[in-house]
C-alpha cells in the first residue's frame, strides 16, 4: 500500500491511499468502508471524513444505477520516477498527486445471517426511490425513515458487490497554497461512448464534524436544514466544523450542477458535502476544494 500525504500547516493534512482494504480509514463501522476513498483530510491522527468518500473522488451513473470506486492505483510522477509525487519549481510550487480509479462496484443488500438480497425488481425500485429522494425534497424525511424501519425490521444492511460494469477514470490533484487550494481534474474520454450518462465527482467528510452549510448568497443552515443534494446557487459555499473552526469550500464550475448534501442516520450514514455533476461526452473536467482554517 502506498499512502501520501500532503501537510497543510497547523495540525491539517490530507491524505490518500491505494488501497480501500488498506486505507487509514478502513476501520471506520460504515459501510463505504468497503469502497476506494479519494483526499481524506486529517486534523492531527483522527480522520475527519466519518463515512464520507473524501475530496475528489469520482462516481459514475448509468440511468438510474450508480457504479462506486473499489480501487484507486497511485500513479508514478510526470519526471518518470517511481513517486507518484511531483513538484514543480517557481514562486508557488505545484505538488502533484497523479491516481487512476477502478470504478466496479455497485450498492447491494444483505441479509444479517449472510447472503445477499437478490430480486432485480427489489433494486430497480431502490434506485428509482434514491432518484425520488434527491429530486422531491418534501419526501426526503419519510424515504428515509422508512428506509431505516425497513432495513431494521428485515435484517438488512448495506454491502457493496463487483458490478457488471467497469470504467477507470484518471484524476491528477494539483496543490497549491500551501496546499490548501486543490485544483481536482477528471479525465472523462470514453465515458459516454460506454454508456456512462453522467459522472459525479464527490466532495465528502463526516456530518459529525462537518455541521454548518453557508454561501456567499448568504444562506446558513445547520444539521438536519442542510438538506440532501439540493442545488446550490451561489457562487461559492462552504461546510464548516464549528468544533474545528475548519471549512471546505467549492465554487461554481462552468459546465456542471453543483449539489449540497448531509446526513447522518446511525451507524449508516455520517457525511456532509458536495458533488459536480457532469455530462461525461468532454474529455476532461476541472474544479478547484479549499480548505480553510487554522494553519
Amino acid at each position: 500500500m502506498t499512502v501520501e500525504r500532503i501537510e497543510l500547516g497547523g495540525e491539517l493534512s490530507l491524505c490518500i491511499a491505494d488501497g480501500a482494504a488498506d486505507a487509514p480509514a478502513a476501520g471506520t463501522p460504515y459501510p463505504t468502508r468497503r469502497l476506494q476513498k479519494g483526499l481524506l483530510l486529517y486534523a492531527g491522527e483522527q480522520d475527519l471524513a466519518e463515512e464520507g468518500v473524501g475530496l475528489g473522488v469520482p462516481i459514475l451513473k448509468r440511468g438510474a444505477q450508480t457504479i462506486f470506486p473499489g480501487a484507486l492505483a497511485l500513479q508514478s510522477g510526470a519526471s518518470g520516477g517511481a513517486d507518484p509525487v511531483r513538484e514543480t519549481g517557481g514562486a508557488d510550487p505545484v505538488r502533484e498527486i497523479a491516481a487512476i480509479y477502478r470504478l466496479d462496484l455497485v450498492e447491494r443488500l444483505a441479509k444479517a445471517r449472510g447472503g445477499g438480497v437478490r430480486p432485480r425488481a427489489l433494486y430497480a425500485a431502490k434506485d428509482s426511490l434514491a432518484a425520488l429522494h434527491r429530486r422531491v425534497p418534501a419526501l426526503r424525511r419519510p424515504l428515509t425513515a422508512v428506509s431505516t424501519a425497513g432495513r431494521r425490521v428485515l435484517g438488512w444492511s448495506t454491502t457493496y458487490e463487483p458490478s457488471a460494469f467497469r470504467a477507470d477514470v484518471p484524476v491528477t490533484y494539483a496543490f497549491q497554497e500551501g496546499g490548501r487550494a486543490v485544483e481536482v481534474t477528471a479525465d472523462l474520454t470514453g465515458l459516454a461512448e460506454a454508456g456512462f450518462t453522467e459522472v459525479v465527482l464527490m466532495n465528502e467528510l463526516g456530518a459529525h464534524e462537518f455541521d454548518l452549510y453557508v454561501d456567499t448568497d448568504g444562506a446558513s443552515l445547520r444539521g438536519e436544514a442542510i438538506g440532501t443534494w439540493d442545488v446550490v446557487t451561489a457562487p461559492r459555499a462552504r461546510f464548516v466544523s464549528t468544533r474545528r473552526g475548519v471549512a471546505f469550500s467549492l465554487a461554481q464550475t462552468p459546465g456542471s450542477t453543483l449539489r449540497r448534501g448531509r446526513e447522518l442516520v446511525g451507524s449508516r450514514l455520517a457525511w456532509a458535502g458536495f458533488g459536480l455533476s457532469v455530462r461525461p461526452s468532454r474529455g476532461s473536467f476541472a474544479y478547484e476544494v479549499r480548505i480553510e482554517g487554522p494553519a
